[in-house]
C-alpha cells in the first residue's frame, strides 16, 4: 500500500501518451468527458487524475481503499462523486466499472491522440481561441484601458492564487502610470490599502479573481465598492458573486485540465488591458518608458543580448 504521499504523486504523475490504437482508448476519452464538465478543486482533479491512469484497477476499488490510494478522506471521494453527477461513490464505481469492462472486451476503440499534457494545451488553445473571438469588438477593452489609465493612483487587486496575475499587470502597469498600488493581502490590510487609494484621488481597482474564488476577495471587492470605487474584474467564466459587485467584468476561461488552474486566457487579457492603458495616454507612456530605458541603462538592470 502506497504511502499517502506516493499516492498523490502518482495520481498526478505525467505519464506516456503512446497508446495502442484500441488500448484503453476509448475509455480514457470516456472518462475525459465525464469529468471535464463540472468544476474540480484541486484535489478532486487528482481523484480524476488517478481514475483516469488507473481505470482497470481503481474501478474495482473500495471507496477505503481510493481513499488511501490518491491520498484524500472517504468524504472527499463521495464529494468528487457527487461533483460529476452520481449519487454517491457505488453509482460511480458502478459506471467506471462499465467503461473498464467495455475497454477490457475490446468495445469502440479509437487512437488516444493526445496525453494529459497535450490535453491541457488543447484545452488552453480553445481559451485562447474564444478569447480571440470576444476580441472582435475591442470597444470595452479600450473603454476600461483609458478609465484605468486616468484613475491615479490605479489600485490593482489579487489574493491568494491570483496573486501572480495581480503582480504581473502591476510590474507592467507601473511603466506607464504614475501611481499604481498592488494589493495582495485581503482583511484590514486590503480595506486600508483601498481606502487610502479613493483619498488619494483614485476612481477605479483592477481585481483578479481565479478559482476557487476566495471569501476575503469578496470582501475586498465589497470595501472597494464602500470606498468608493469602481471595480473591473478579471474573472473565470464561473463568475458568481463576485461578478455582481463590478462595475465591469471580463470573464474568460482558465485551463482546468491539471492539478492546478493554468491562465493562458486571463493572461492575455491582462496584456490587452495594459495595451489600452498604453494607447489612452501615448505621449505619458512614451515619457515613461523612455525614462526607464535610460535608468535600466544607467543601473545595468538587464543583460545585454
Amino acid at each position: 500500500m502506497p504511502s499517502p504521499q506516493q499516492a498523490r504523486a502518482q495520481a498526478s504523475a505525467i505519464t506516456s501518451g503512446r497508446t495502442a490504437p484500441g488500448t484503453e482508448a476509448a475509455p480514457t476519452s470516456r472518462l475525459r468527458e465525464l469529468f471535464d464538465g463540472p468544476r474540480l478543486s484541486p484535489g478532486q482533479r487528482r481523484i480524476a487524475q488517478y481514475l483516469i491512469e488507473h481505470l482497470t484497477e481503481a474501478a474495482f476499488l473500495s471507496i477505503t481503499e481510493l481513499a488511501d490510494r490518491v491520498g484524500v478522506s472517504q468524504p472527499s471521494v463521495t464529494r468528487f462523486a457527487a461533483a460529476v453527477g452520481f449519487s454517491g461513490y457505488p453509482a460511480l464505481r458502478e459506471r467506471l466499472q462499465s467503461i473498464a469492462l467495455s475497454g477490457l472486451a475490446g468495445g469502440p476503440g479509437e487512437e488516444d491522440r493526445a496525453n494529459e499534457l497535450q490535453a491541457a494545451v488543447d484545452a488552453e488553445i480553445a481559451n485562447l481561441e474564444n478569447l480571440r473571438r470576444d476580441f472582435a469588438d475591442p470597444d470595452r477593452v479600450i473603454r476600461v484601458g483609458r478609465e484605468l489609465s486616468r484613475s491615479t493612483p490605479l489600485t490593482v487587486l489579487g489574493l491568494r492564487i491570483s496573486v501572480s496575475l495581480a503582480e504581473y499587470f502591476g510590474y507592467a502597469a507601473r511603466r506607464i502610470h504614475p501611481d499604481v498600488r498592488l494589493v495582495t493581502r485581503g482583511g484590514s490590510v486590503a480595506y486600508d490599502a483601498l481606502s487610502q487609494a479613493r483619498e488619494a484621488g483614485g476612481d477605479w481597482v483592477l481585481a483578479f479573481a481565479m478559482p476557487r474564488h476566495s471569501q476575503e476577495t469578496l470582501q475586498a471587492v465589497r470595501g472597494a465598492r464602500d470606498a468608493g470605487l469602481k471595480v473591473a474584474l478579471v474573472t473565470d467564466l464561473a463568475l458568481g458573486p463576485l461578478a455582481d459587485e463590478a462595475d465591469v467584468t471580463f470573464a474568460t476561461g482558465t485551463g482546468s485540465r491539471l492539478v492546478f488552474d493554468s491562465y493562458a486566457a486571463p493572461g492575455v487579457l491582462a496584456a490587452a488591458l495594459l495595451q489600452a492603458m498604453t494607447d489612452a495616454d501615448p505621449e505619458r507612456t512614451q515619457a515613461r518608458l523612455e525614462k526607464y530605458e535610460q535608468l535600466s541603462e544607467q543601473h545595468q538592470f538587464f543583460l545585454r543580448d
